[in-house]
């Protein structure tokens, strides 16, 4: 199954780790909040724990904007159990306060189209990102290759866009961050913009 924008994000039913406690967890149980779902390769790897690390450090900022962070690899959770266990500085995660979904069939993978099917890296998956709205849709995708990590900032500025244009009906330009200029989707009204920023 392909996962597309404005289409509904397929639910799963998981084991995770948060807080170092095994916790069941369905993504439907997070409607009326936005979710940022993000997958990694494995545990114990290089740029994952980078990656996990910097969504953990801007957690209560995207928990203001009313949005969950979720991460998923295709490892156990007795896996990410261990990570969590192991400090940081020898490349664990340390504690996380989001859950680490353990996707050990790999549906979850699979069902979001970023599972590597071919050669060495096969059966693990891709960097894929997912910007989920209140009503289970998927409003963003980003998918990068293995050895390239996210930015949390451009998600936040992706989230904070999403919010700003279902509260305004405005639209936001290249680059746009909170308190900047935005676009009337009207041909008429929309040259006030392009006045300004022509």
């Amino acid at each position: 199954m392909a996962v597309a924008v404005q289409k509904e994000a397929p639910n799963f039913k998981a084991t995770a780790v948060k807080g170092r406690e095994f916790v069941d967890i369905e993504l439907s149980q997070f409607r009326g909040k936005y979710v940022v779902l993000f997958f990694y390769p494995l545990d114990f790897t290089f740029v994952c724990p980078t990656e996990i690390i910097a969504f953990d450090e801007k957690l209560e900022e995207f928990q203001k904007r009313n949005t969950e962070v979720i991460a998923v690899s295709v490892d156990s959770a007795f896996s990410h159990l261990a990570w969590q266990k192991t400090a940081r500085d020898k490349g664990g995660l340390g504690d996380v306060r989001y859950p680490l979904v353990a996707d050990i069939t790999k549906q979850i993978s699979e069902d979001y189209g970023v599972l590597l099917h071919d050669g060495d890296d096969a059966g693990v998956a891709l960097r894929g990102l997912f910007l989920i709205d209140k009503e289970g849709l998927v409003r963003h995708v980003t998918i990068n290759d293995l050895p390239l990590g996210r930015s949390t900032d451009e998600v936040l500025r992706l989230v904070d866009a999403l919010q700003y244009t279902e509260k305004h009906g405005e639209v936001c330009p290249a680059n746009w961050h909170e308190g900047g200029d935005t676009i009337k989707p009207d041909v008429e009204a929309s040259k006030e913009y392009f006045s300004k920023h022509g």
